[in-house]
């Protein structure tokens, strides 16, 4: 991936805000470039789903045309209630798959199921246009799995088309609280190179928590980078910096525009 020597992050603190648990993948690719990575989990996801409502959904489920996953976690967290109720993946049935972003789209494929639409700009909005295009939506029957942070402009922009949209939150994102964490006082005594944003609510968490993460006179001022338009709209909103971007809402297309930015303040 990443092969040339001035593709390298030797003596960088960068500071990753993703989930302790779904950090793994982000802390071994920037130490593989010689990175120090900070991990300052901004925001915890757990899963949150009312079993009246995915009983309701489950019962009728023949009766969706589209199934819409909007992130990674809403494909783990109703696969695990659904082969609890089911243990035939074929339960499934003739549903067309729809998606919200690459790695929501490579964790349905590793279930063995196709995606049928996936939008090449990462967001609700563009997915709710892409299938308003494609068909027409009047009266169609969908299901929306998302988070309690749920994607309005997209149940919007289809209900506007007149279609019948469910939605099944299988999951809460929270804030985490870092007063009393030591990678957080880390953080303030001594700052970073970058920060990497991969979500609006990270950016929230962040926003929310200034004066816990203040950093002290000397430390060092950390670029801030955003995986993608929705992140960055956030960013820009509540008056953080946006000092790179993703291409394309990825890790190994943010690490591209983090590396680019550090050559050019060095350059």
């Amino acid at each position: 991936m990443f092969e040339s020597k001035s593709e390298s992050l030797t003596g960088r603190r960068i500071v990753v805000t993703r989930p302790r648990d779904q950090a793994g993948e982000w802390r071994r690719t920037l130490e593989a470039l010689g990175a120090t990575v900070i991990d300052l989990p901004l925001i915890q996801v757990k899963k949150d789903v009312n079993l009246d409502t995915l009983t309701e959904v489950l019962g009728g489920f023949g009766s969706y045309e589209w199934v819409i996953f909007t992130s990674v976690n809403g494909v783990k967290f109703f696969f695990e209630e659904f082969r609890r109720v089911h243990d035939d993946i074929r339960a499934f049935g003739l549903a067309r798959i729809a998606v919200v972003g690459e790695a929501t789209a490579a964790a349905v494929r590793e279930l063995h199921l196709r995606v049928e639409l996936q939008p090449k700009k990462a967001s609700g909005e563009e997915l709710a246009k892409e299938l308003i295009a494609r068909e027409s939506m009047d009266s169609a029957k969908i299901l929306v799995v998302t988070g309690n942070l749920n994607r309005e402009i997209l149940v919007q922009k289809l209900e506007e088309d007149r279609a019948i949209v469910d939605c099944l939150p299988v999951y809460k994102t929270e804030e985490t609280d870092l007063a009393n964490d030591p990678l957080a006082g880390d953080f303030r005594a001594n700052g970073a190179d970058a920060i990497l944003f991969a979500s609006p609510s990270a950016v929230q968490s962040f926003f929310d928590q200034a004066a816990v993460l203040k950093l002290a006179p000397k430390a060092r001022r950390p670029l801030a980078g955003s995986i993608g338009a929705t992140t960055t709209a956030t960013m820009k909103q509540l008056g953080l910096p946006v000092d790179f971007e993703a291409d394309a809402p990825s890790l190994e297309l943010l690490v591209e525009a983090l590396l680019k930015r550090l050559t050019a303040k060095t350059a």
